[in-house]
Protein backbone atom coordinates (compact mmCIF):
# COMPACT_ATOMS: atom_id res chain seq x y z
CA UNK A 1 0.00 0.00 0.00
CA UNK A 2 1.32 3.12 -1.09
CA UNK A 3 1.46 6.13 1.46
CA UNK A 4 2.17 9.67 0.77
CA UNK A 5 2.34 12.13 3.43
CA UNK A 6 2.20 16.02 3.37
CA UNK A 7 3.60 18.50 5.10
CA UNK A 8 4.50 21.90 6.00
CA UNK A 9 1.65 23.75 5.02
CA UNK A 10 0.29 26.89 7.80
CA UNK A 11 -0.88 30.40 7.40
CA UNK A 12 1.60 32.92 5.42
CA UNK A 13 1.16 36.14 4.63
CA UNK A 14 0.91 37.30 1.26
CA UNK A 15 4.90 37.56 -0.71
CA UNK A 16 5.56 35.01 2.16
CA UNK A 17 7.47 31.12 1.17
CA UNK A 18 6.65 27.63 2.34
CA UNK A 19 7.68 24.49 1.53
CA UNK A 20 5.83 21.39 1.22
CA UNK A 21 7.23 18.20 1.95
CA UNK A 22 5.84 14.64 0.46
CA UNK A 23 7.92 11.64 2.03
CA UNK A 24 6.59 8.84 0.27
CA UNK A 25 6.57 5.23 1.79
CA UNK A 26 8.42 3.63 -1.39
CA UNK A 27 11.35 4.09 -3.68
CA UNK A 28 9.90 7.38 -5.38
CA UNK A 29 12.00 5.76 -8.66
CA UNK A 30 8.89 3.19 -8.92
CA UNK A 31 6.35 5.85 -9.77
CA UNK A 32 6.26 7.57 -13.44
CA UNK A 33 6.07 11.06 -12.11
CA UNK A 34 5.17 12.83 -8.50
CA UNK A 35 3.68 16.32 -8.29
CA UNK A 36 1.66 18.52 -6.37
CA UNK A 37 -2.02 19.26 -7.34
CA UNK A 38 -4.30 22.02 -5.14
CA UNK A 39 -7.92 22.56 -4.10
CA UNK A 40 -9.43 25.99 -3.67
CA UNK A 41 -12.46 25.72 -1.35
CA UNK A 42 -15.19 25.43 -4.13
CA UNK A 43 -13.33 24.84 -6.53
CA UNK A 44 -11.68 21.54 -8.44
CA UNK A 45 -8.21 20.34 -8.42
CA UNK A 46 -5.69 21.19 -10.07
CA UNK A 47 -2.11 20.42 -11.11
CA UNK A 48 0.35 22.54 -9.76
CA UNK A 49 3.29 20.58 -10.97
CA UNK A 50 5.15 17.59 -11.55
CA UNK A 51 8.22 16.08 -11.80
CA UNK A 52 9.21 12.98 -13.49
CA UNK A 53 11.61 9.90 -12.75
CA UNK A 54 13.61 11.35 -15.30
CA UNK A 55 13.44 14.96 -13.42
CA UNK A 56 11.79 16.58 -15.99
CA UNK A 57 9.40 19.13 -14.54
CA UNK A 58 6.20 21.33 -15.26
CA UNK A 59 4.65 23.68 -13.83
CA UNK A 60 0.72 25.34 -14.66
CA UNK A 61 1.03 28.80 -15.84
CA UNK A 62 0.01 30.40 -12.71
CA UNK A 63 2.78 29.19 -10.72
CA UNK A 64 5.83 30.05 -12.91
CA UNK A 65 8.70 31.54 -11.41
CA UNK A 66 7.23 31.68 -7.79
CA UNK A 67 7.30 27.55 -7.17
CA UNK A 68 10.06 25.12 -7.46
CA UNK A 69 9.59 21.36 -7.55
CA UNK A 70 12.38 18.98 -6.64
CA UNK A 71 13.06 15.59 -5.64
CA UNK A 72 15.32 13.66 -2.85
CA UNK A 73 15.79 10.03 -4.17
CA UNK A 74 17.80 9.31 -0.79
CA UNK A 75 14.69 10.31 1.15
CA UNK A 76 11.93 9.40 -1.59
CA UNK A 77 10.57 12.61 -1.03
CA UNK A 78 9.57 15.71 -3.04
CA UNK A 79 9.14 19.28 -2.52
CA UNK A 80 7.66 22.06 -3.43
CA UNK A 81 9.39 25.35 -2.92
CA UNK A 82 7.07 28.38 -3.21
CA UNK A 83 7.65 31.67 -3.27
CA UNK A 84 5.61 35.14 -3.28
CA UNK A 85 2.91 33.99 -2.32
CA UNK A 86 -0.51 35.39 -3.59
CA UNK A 87 -4.24 35.03 -1.41
CA UNK A 88 -5.25 33.03 -4.49
CA UNK A 89 -2.67 30.15 -3.89
CA UNK A 90 -4.58 29.26 -0.45
CA UNK A 91 -6.23 26.06 -1.05
CA UNK A 92 -5.41 22.29 -0.19
CA UNK A 93 -2.82 21.07 -1.64
CA UNK A 94 -2.27 17.37 -2.25
CA UNK A 95 0.82 15.21 -3.08
CA UNK A 96 0.17 13.26 -6.11
CA UNK A 97 2.36 9.89 -7.43
CA UNK A 98 1.83 7.94 -10.96
CA UNK A 99 2.21 4.57 -11.63
CA UNK A 100 0.97 3.67 -15.39
CA UNK A 101 -2.43 4.71 -15.11
CA UNK A 102 -2.93 4.60 -11.06
CA UNK A 103 -2.47 7.80 -9.01
CA UNK A 104 -1.73 7.43 -5.84
CA UNK A 105 -3.09 10.58 -3.11
CA UNK A 106 -1.63 12.05 -0.30
CA UNK A 107 -4.47 13.11 2.81
CA UNK A 108 -3.71 16.97 1.75
CA UNK A 109 -1.93 19.94 3.59
CA UNK A 110 -3.78 23.54 3.83
CA UNK A 111 -2.10 26.70 2.42
CA UNK A 112 -3.50 29.89 3.60
CA UNK A 113 -2.12 32.79 2.39
CA UNK A 114 -3.80 36.26 4.22
CA UNK A 115 -2.77 39.05 6.25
Amino acid sequence: QVQLVESGGGVVQPGGSLRLSCAASQNIFDFDAMGWYRQPPGNQRDLVAYITSGSITNYADSVKGRFTISRDNAKNTVYLQMNSLKPEDTAVYYCNARKWVTNYWGQGTQVTVSS
